[in-house]
């Protein structure tokens, strides 16, 4: 599509850049608008996203580094040369995870009732994210003859091959994540335990990522069983499984307070 938005002088605005900037500042006037409800401070909201912007990178770094070890173990300059692209979304979560835990018990916020708030910022982040991965050729389908499909043709795309009809996967990732980041937002009052928010907008991405990574192009991922289980799959399934246990715990002990 277009990975170079547009240019100021010299300066190149990239799309995959612009949208993660857009997702994070949506995020930001979220948390500012319910600052008082939340309990943040607007110092807190940064350092917040500090650590977020900080674990995210890492996570989806390693993770990617991770998809072939002994490949850039060999040809290190080449992930360095990339180090700007090239991201896994469960790499940047799993780490994510934990570093806010943390972070949340050490500023004495309530965690679960804190996950609930990072569910929408982190939904909105990452649909716009994929909607950067669309614009920069990332994350792309299969070879399809559907009229559903797109073409990237701009040289400067990092999807392959150009010029043939490929899934929109990244699209349709983009809307079911912003989707449900509204519907987090619009239903959040409605919540019956702390904890839900996070719990629904993982489940629900989970599920939808197991089934489009049929449709991915990029096999370079790997796979737990060829052709038949990709790592992306495999992850889903652990973060469904774990997440749905979770979930019925909160659930049962909410419904056993009231009664």
């Amino acid at each position: 599509m277009y990975p170079e938005l547009f240019h100021i002088g010299s300066l190149t605005i990239y799309s995959y850049g612009f949208f993660i900037i857009f997702g994070v500042l949506l995020s930001f006037l979220y948390l500012y608008k319910n600052k008082q409800e939340f309990g943040l401070s607007v110092d807190k909201i940064s350092e917040f996203f500090l650590y977020c912007f900080g674990s995210v990178f890492v996570g989806g770094k390693l993770f990617y580094f991770l998809e072939r070890p002994l490949y850039y173990l060999k040809n290190i300059g080449e992930f360095f040369a990339d180090f700007g692209q090239g991201f896994v979304f469960y790499g940047s979560f799993l780490v994510t995870i934990p570093v806010l835990i943390w972070w949340f018990r050490k500023n004495k916020i309530p965690v679960l009732f804190a996950f609930d708030f990072t569910a929408v910022c982190g939904a909105l982040v990452h649909g716009f994210g994929k909607i950067g991965c669309f614009m920069a050729g990332c994350c792309h389908g299969i070879q399809c003859d559907s009229k559903w499909g797109v073409v990237f043709t701009d040289p400067h795309s990092v999807a392959f091959p150009l010029n043939v009809p490929v899934y929109p996967v990244q699209l349709w990732d983009a809307s079911v994540i912003l989707l449900i980041a509204v519907l987090l937002i619009l239903f959040r009052s409605k919540k019956q335990f702390d904890g839900q928010m996070f719990l629904i907008y993982a489940m629900v991405y989970s599920v939808t990522r197991f089934f489009t990574e049929y449709y991915r192009g990029d096999d370079s991922r790997g796979f737990v069983i060829k052709n038949h289980l990709s790592y992306g799959q495999f992850v889903a399934i652990l973060v469904i499984l774990t997440c749905s246990y979770f979930y019925i715990r909160l659930y049962r002990k909410s419904n056993a307070v009231i009664e």
